[in-house]
């Protein structure tokens, strides 16, 4: 694996990637089910050994379940955040399958920073509602040239329904209710486990860049899955739509 002079040997990488996933599975019960989705979907479409673009790949939780279900895959996480790339590179030190960028989606010219000129499968999960609609938009028409013709685009995130208020709220109130019981188990909240990370001694310091690069955790408008899909169209896919959804979120694919 390329680029992995990051970390200490002392430090229990499997431990920090079991973290990242409870922390997460805490916002969202049905996760695992998103990815199971997913890559069911890059086994139809692409087949069982794909090169993978991980992007916004954060610890590499696509690519540690890509890997352990299609083991002759390849992959390349592509992230800007200093600690979650610590905590990737640590993950999945001496494996060749994967490779690992610093780039940041803003910057127009980060396709160039990859390894490969295309792509059978990009892949993206709750990374991505921190754009704002048009600046996802802009990222969406660098993607496409990225993905092989035949290959696929997926982004499994944030696509609420603004037609059905009342379904909505009622599943935000249930599904907070369930994360109120976990927090009383002792799940970490989002700010809780970056406290973590900033108190360990190897990941204290990227912690510390990261915080400086993005700020406190915002939000950009999330619109939904016929937006997406209608996007991806736009950006050259010849067909896009959801392929999985829950009450609040989706899994919109785009296939070239």
């Amino acid at each position: 694996m390329t680029d992995t002079a990051t970390g200490s040997f002392g430090t229990d990488w499997q431990a920090w990637q079991d973290s990242w996933d409870r922390q997460q599975e805490w916002y969202m019960p049905d996760r695992e089910e998103r990815f199971r989705v997913m890559l069911d979907m890059v086994e139809a479409l692409v087949g069982p050994a794909p090169r993978v673009l991980d992007l916004a790949c954060g610890t590499g939780s696509i690519t540690d379940r890509l890997l352990k279900r299609f083991p002759e895959a390849t992959s390349t996480g592509l992230d800007l955040d200093p600690a979650l790339l610590t905590i990737a590179r640590g993950h999945f030190a001496g494996d060749d399958r994967v490779t690992f960028v610093t780039a940041d989606l803003k910057d127009p010219d980060w396709p160039a920073a990859l390894p490969y000129a295309s792509y059978d499968a990009v892949l993206t999960a709750t990374a991505l509602h921190w754009l704002p609609s048009a600046d996802l938009a802009v990222l969406y028409g660098r993607i496409a040239p990225l993905v092989r013709p035949g290959g696929v685009f997926m982004n499994a995130d944030h696509m609420p329904d603004p037609a059905t208020p009342r379904i909505d709220a009622a599943e935000h109130a249930h599904r907070h209710a369930g994360m109120d019981r976990a927090r009383a188990l002792g799940v970490p909240d989002w700010r809780e486990w970056w406290a973590l990370a900033a108190a360990d001694p190897v990941l204290a310091e990227p912690t510390a860049a990261r915080f400086e690069i993005y700020g406190e955790h915002a939000d950009g408008d999330t619109p939904d899955e016929a937006w997406h899909a209608r996007t991806l169209r736009a950006a050259g896919f010849a067909e896009a739509r959801s392929v999985w959804r829950s009450p609040s979120d989706a899994l919109v694919l785009g296939l070239k």
